[in-house]
């Protein structure tokens, strides 16, 4: 079928990252030799330095923490290369070979959302109602970062209790869109994706929530990814060791970790290292099997033929809020459905609708959390935070176990009516990302209202459990990238990071990003 695109995505693409390397060609550097991690750490730490003022994506960090894990760094991989010199081969030596050995993140330095706990860094959740502990031990989301070689040493931006889709919280100033400082760089993950468009770092981990992973990358022109539910134990791990995909009280778990990156490729090797397990390496595995994958269908891949791709623009609050799509949302959906029918897709429209209950019943089990949370200080909760609390201490039991359980039959029901298709395309975001302040400047009710109907199409997809990637798109004449949503199957992450990676290098190649 035919898409026709409106103009209004004629930008010309723009670059903020200021001659940062990407997060592959880093790892290729250090592989071959030709720059050491400790270089790489004094150029992040410099960068971090001069530029955060500005974007306010970083809220702690510790250089000395940052450069004596470069020098170990280091010293590993001087380590790797000693043992592949003495091996039977001297093709073991090169950097190639060498990289299906060596943890994926290896030397790479990058921060963490400040609601995860760092080992020598303070988590304070973005808030003045809970004391801000430094953390003695990683947390396990960083104990898995560090067993891939990731050089954490920082703690991003974040809303208070990482419960917003930008990045503005009572106690630090706002992280800030490198595209535009004046506004918002999405979120939760907002800090951790200013970071990596700004150039301050080359790849960073994200949590997705609601679409806290794919709000921001989409806000910034990077590649977002979405894990599904389960994909990481980590995220399906409660504070007692317990493993499951429902809470102690019956909900699903809507939060999951995902990769951003500047490209495909940058984020399939930070979800390399975010899967990462080291006995498939003494197995003989690749230490980098998503992006092998990635870079494989870039070097011999003939198109999406055999691809059954559905799109649709109904999203999970149109029975209950006046969502909006703007042209330049409007105009990236259809370029998205456009170019994947020219690599070959077979595209057609997806009947789908959500049910009439889904506002209220997500909004249940959205609060729910936070009104069970330990908090030491409730007078000095934010005004979103107190509405939500509030909200959900006033609700029965019996109110919420509802809730809990059609929330797990509406995500059964959208994942079976997306599966009928290998993949699913919406738009990202409805439009351009809000000035700071646009959301908090409200009442809590007001506040959230207005979160959902710029993210309309994203929390239906942490309710369906299934993994999602935004692509950026093209780019809007006053400089704002847009992107498109691909919603996959579960278990098909590297799917769509390959799917993504054709849409990008076909995009590119016309100068459209």
């Amino acid at each position: 079928m035919s898409f026709e695109i409106p103009e209004a995505l004629s930008g010309v693409p723009r670059r903020v990252d200021d001659g940062l390397p990407l997060a592959a060609e880093l790892r290729r550097q250090l592989l071959a030799g030709e720059i050491s991690a400790v270089e790489v750490a004094q150029d992040v730490a410099e960068r971090v330095r001069s530029k955060n003022p500005a974007l306010n994506a970083v809220v702690t960090w510790d250089e000395d923490m940052l450069l004596a894990q470069a020098r170990d760094a280091d010293d590993a991989l001087a380590g790797f290369r000693g043992s592949a010199a003495k091996g039977p081969s001297s093709a073991g030596t090169d950097s190639a070979a060498l990289g299906k050995r060596v943890p994926p993140l290896l030397g790479l330095p990058m921060g963490l959302k400040d609601g995860l706990d760092v080992a020598g860094l303070p988590t304070t959740h973005g808030s003045a109602a809970v004391d801000h502990v430094v953390a003695g031990e990683d947390g396990l989301h960083a104990s898995r970062l560090r067993s891939a070689g990731a050089n954490l040493f920082a703690k991003t931006t974040v809303p208070e209790f990482l419960l917003s889709c930008h990045s503005e919280n009572p106690i630090h100033p706002p992280a800030r869109n490198p595209l535009d400082v004046s506004r918002t760089p999405g979120g939760s993950s907002g800090g951790a994706a200013a970071a990596v468009a700004g150039g301050l770092m080359p790849v960073a981990p994200g949590n997705d929530g609601g679409g806290s992973v794919r709000i921001p990358a989409s806000a910034m022109g990077l590649v977002g990814l979405k894990l599904g539910r389960g994909a990481m134990v980590e995220d399906i791990t409660d504070e007692d060791g317990n493993v499951a995909a429902v809470d102690r009280w019956g909900a699903p778990k809507l939060g999951v970790t995902g990769p951003l990156g500047r490209d495909a490729r940058d984020a399939a090797l930070m979800l390399d290292g975010l899967l990462f397990d080291r006995s498939r390496l003494a197995a003989g595995h690749s230490a980098t099997p998503a992006l092998d994958a990635v870079v494989n269908t870039l070097d011999h891949s003939e198109g999406l033929a055999g691809l059954h791709v559905g799109f649709t623009r109904a999203s999970a609050f149109d029975a209950a809020l006046p969502v909006e799509i703007s042209p330049a949302a409007e105009a990236a959906f259809a370029r998205a459905c456009a170019v994947l029918e020219r690599l070959g897709a077979a595209v057609e429209e997806s009947p789908w609708e959500a049910p009439s209950d889904y506002d209220e019943t997500f909004r249940k089990v959205w609060t729910a959390g936070l009104g069970r949370a330990p908090i030491q200080y409730e007078d000095k909760l934010g005004d979103l935070a107190a509405s939500f609390r509030a909200e959900a201490q006033a609700r029965t039991p019996q109110e919420q176990e509802n809730a809990n359980e059609r929330l797990l039959e509406i995500g059964g029901a959208m994942s079976t009516a997306w599966g009928s298709f290998d993949v699913v395309v919406t738009p990202a975001m409805a439009d351009t990302p809000p000035r700071i302040g646009y959301f908090t400047e409200h009442d809590g009710a007001t506040d959230y209202r207005l979160q959902c109907l710029y993210t309309p199409y994203t929390s239906m997809v942490n309710v369906a459990g299934v993994p999602a990637v935004t692509v950026p798109v093209g780019w809007t004449p006053d400089g704002f990238s847009m992107s498109a949503q691909l919603i996959g199957r579960m278990g098909s992450e590297v799917q769509l990071l390959c799917i993504a990676a054709l849409m990008q290098h076909e995009l590119a190649s016309e100068g459209l990003i």
